[in-house]
């Protein structure tokens, strides 16, 4: 960055204040985690995972639903936790799962949110997860330009010991077969999960770090269903 500074037009304060606000924009377009900052019922969800391990963020649509589970994931995934937050916090790099109904909604949501836009490569670090925390990844295979997953650069500033968190993209559409075996972190769930896919998610977050830890953000389309009377009835 130094170099850069050094080419700017210091003789020309139009191109020199032009270059800075590029140098800005993108700075900003690249640690968007940075900059957010919720609104009050964004920061009581956020809020509430201190103390409640499972959490449901119920709202219409483009209410920031999908954004604060996508900033709550990237917090946990880099360690990087702003001086507001007053949520869930991990001592350790985590292994999480973001799921949707589909490979494309998958694809066209969670991963967006966290990565930046699934089909522009040379725009990934643009979403939740910033730029220089973005390691390496894993192409899915049948449907175009969904991740496997994505490494992440977690830690490594101050005292901390950096290290390499892992997110996972699922789909319910998979079946629930497909979600059993390893023991993660967390699992993110947007839009609503059947209820098998939803119990077998959270089973695999039993023996995580901070024991089943898992965050649903949707829109209410199928009344009051199984998923919903959980949270809403307690009918567990």
């Amino acid at each position: 960055m130094m170099s850069s500074l050094q080419e700017l037009p210091l003789s020309n304060p139009l191109l020199l204040l032009k270059q800075l606000e590029r140098e800005r924009e993108r700075r900003r377009n690249t640690n968007r985690l940075k900059y957010y900052q919720p609104y009050p019922k964004q920061k009581e969800f956020h809020a509430l995972g201190k103390t409640t391990n499972e959490r449901l963020f119920m709202a219409g649509n483009q209410l920031g639903k999908t954004i604060a589970g996508g900033a709550e994931w990237a917090m946990h995934l880099t360690g990087r936790y702003p001086d507001w937050w007053e949520g869930a916090v991990f001592e350790k790099p985590v292994i999480l799962w973001a799921a949707s109904v589909t490979g494309e909604s998958t694809r066209d949501n969670p991963q967006r949110i966290l990565i930046g836009p699934p089909p522009k490569e040379e725009e990934w670090g643009t979403g939740m997860i910033p730029k220089d925390a973005l390691v390496d990844y894993d192409r899915a295979i049948g449907v175009p330009n969904l991740l496997d997953n994505y490494v992440v650069r977690w830690g490594g500033g101050g005292d901390v010991q950096q290290g390499h968190s892992i997110v996972y993209f699922k789909s319910y559409e998979k079946g629930r077969e497909k979600w059993q075996g390893p023991t993660i972190d967390g699992v993110w769930f947007d839009e609503e999960p059947p209820l098998d896919i939803y119990t077998e998610g959270l089973t695999r977050t039993n023996n995580g770090q901070r024991g089943q830890f898992t965050i649903i953000t949707f829109t209410p389309l199928l009344g009051m269903s199984d998923v919903v009377s959980l949270f809403l009835l307690g009918e567990r």
